[in-house]
C-alpha cells in the first residue's frame, strides 16, 4: 500500500512538474487575428520566480511589420508608456493617411507592487492593420523587483523545430478569408510557443492525465485493501479453523 501511494504521489508531482515550464514564457495571442485585419493583442506575463514580483513588461513591435493603429488597454496598478519610431517608407492608416512613424515599444510599469510569484496579469493593445504575413514576433523584456531580467527574444534557427531558450512571443496570422486560428495564448513549441508554447489545452491535459493516474492508483490501492480483507476474512472463518486443526 505504501509504494502504491508513493508511486501515484510521485506520478501527481511529475505531471505537475511538466505542465510548470508551459507557464513560465512570456506570451502573446489574439483569438480570430487575420492578415490585414484588426485585432486585439494579449501579452501574458507570468512570475517564474519564488522570490521577487515582476515589475515591467517592455514590448518592441515589429519594425519589420509597421502597425498604423495601436490603443493600450489601461491596465490598473500599471503605467504604460509608448516610444514611437521613424519609417523608411510612410504606410497608409485604415483611414487613407499617410504615417511616417509609428509605435515602436510599449513598456508597462507597476505602481502597485507588481504580479507576485505564482501570479500572472495581462497587457492588451487593439491593433491594425496587422500585416498580410504568416506570423508577427514581438521580442518582450521581463523585469523583476530584484533587479533581474529575463529577455524573450530567441527565434527558432531557420530549419529547426527545436524551441529556443527564451523564446519571443510569436502570434500566427490566419490568411483573409479564411477561418481564423485561435491564437490563444499558449506555451511553447514543448506545447506550441507565442503561444505560448501555451497553453491552456496542454496545461489541462497533462492535469487530466495527472488525475487519470491518480485515480487509477488509488483504484488499485482499493483493490489491495479488498483482497487483504478477504484473505482475512477466509482465514478466521470455521472451516478454515476446522482444516487448520485437522490438519494439525
Amino acid at each position: 500500500m505504501i509504494r502504491l501511494l508513493a508511486v501515484g504521489g510521485v506520478a501527481a508531482a511529475a505531471i505537475g512538474l511538466t505542465a510548470l515550464p508551459a507557464l513560465a514564457h512570456v506570451t502573446v495571442s489574439s483569438p480570430g487575428a487575420t492578415q490585414g485585419g484588426f485585432g486585439v493583442l494579449t501579452f501574458r506575463m507570468p512570475n517564474e520566480t519564488d522570490n521577487a514580483n515582476a515589475t515591467e513588461l517592455k514590448v518592441q513591435l515589429p519594425a519589420d511589420q509597421p502597425l498604423a493603429s495601436v490603443s493600450v488597454k489601461p491596465q490598473p496598478g500599471w503605467s504604460y508608456t509608448v516610444t514611437r519610431a521613424k519609417l523608411s517608407q510612410p504606410i497608409t492608416d485604415d483611414d487613407g493617411n499617410q504615417v511616417t512613424d509609428y509605435p515602436s515599444v510599449v513598456d508597462w510599469k507597476a505602481t502597485a507592487g507588481g504580479i507576485k510569484p505564482g501570479e500572472y496579469n495581462e497587457f492588451q493593445l487593439s491593433v491594425g492593420p496587422l500585416p498580410k504575413a504568416d506570423s508577427m514576433t514581438f521580442k518582450a523584456i521581463q523585469v523583476y523587483s530584484n533587479g533581474q531580467t529575463v529577455s524573450w527574444i530567441d527565434e527558432p534557427a531557420a530549419g529547426s523545430t527545436e524551441e529556443p531558450e527564451h523564446p519571443a512571443p510569436t502570434l500566427k496570422l490566419a490568411a483573409a478569408g479564411t477561418p481564423a486560428a485561435s491564437n490563444t495564448a499558449a506555451p511553447p513549441p514543448a506545447a506550441a510557443a507565442g503561444d505560448d508554447g501555451a497553453s491552456k489545452g496542454s496545461v489541462t491535459g497533462a492535469y487530466v492525465v495527472g488525475g487519470i493516474g491518480l485515480v487509477a492508483g488509488l483504484a488499485a490501492l482499493a483493490l489491495a485493501i479488498s483482497g487483504r480483507r478477504r484473505r482475512s476474512t477466509v482465514e478466521r472463518s470455521p472451516k478454515h479453523v476446522s482444516a487448520s486443526t485437522g490438519a494439525h
